[in-house]
């Protein structure tokens, strides 16, 4: 008895952990929306990865959201993402990235932001292209 009480509470500690996570990574996905220096589609997708093995609920509403959702579907059956798209978030990254480089003016700050904004324009480039 005492075992299975025991399995009860590692299977709703691991269901609590599993959510947790998964709100966290979702915020910071949405957050890179936002922000150009975090990228949106990976922490989207730890989360989904999260809520589907910790709260099925949230990951059907998630799958469903206009926003996330596409992400997720876009993922899972490799379609890729649009020309246009890319070429958007792109202009998007380095606007934000050079205006974040003027505002705080220092060495440091301007070669990690331009780092972080050719990895992140290499990883776009080299995601399939959707042809709609």
């Amino acid at each position: 008895m005492k075992f299975i009480f025991r399995a009860h509470n590692i299977m709703f500690f691991k269901t609590l952990v599993l959510t947790l996570f998964g709100f966290i990574f979702l915020s910071i996905g949405f957050i890179g929306i936002i922000l150009p220096i975090l990228p949106t589609t990976p922490f989207v997708l730890i989360s989904a990865v999260c809520f589907s093995v910790g709260n099925k609920k949230i990951f059907n509403l998630l799958e469903k959201n206009p926003i996330f959702g596409q992400y997720i579907e876009n993922y899972r059956k490799k379609i890729g993402i649009k020309k246009s798209l890319k070429i958007i978030s792109i202009a998007i990254l380095w606007t934000g990235l050079i205006v974040s480089m003027i505002i705080v003016n220092t060495i440091f700050v301007f070669i990690l932001l331009g780092f972080i904004g050719l990895c992140v324009t290499i990883h776009l480039l080299l995601i399939k292209t959707r042809i709609v």
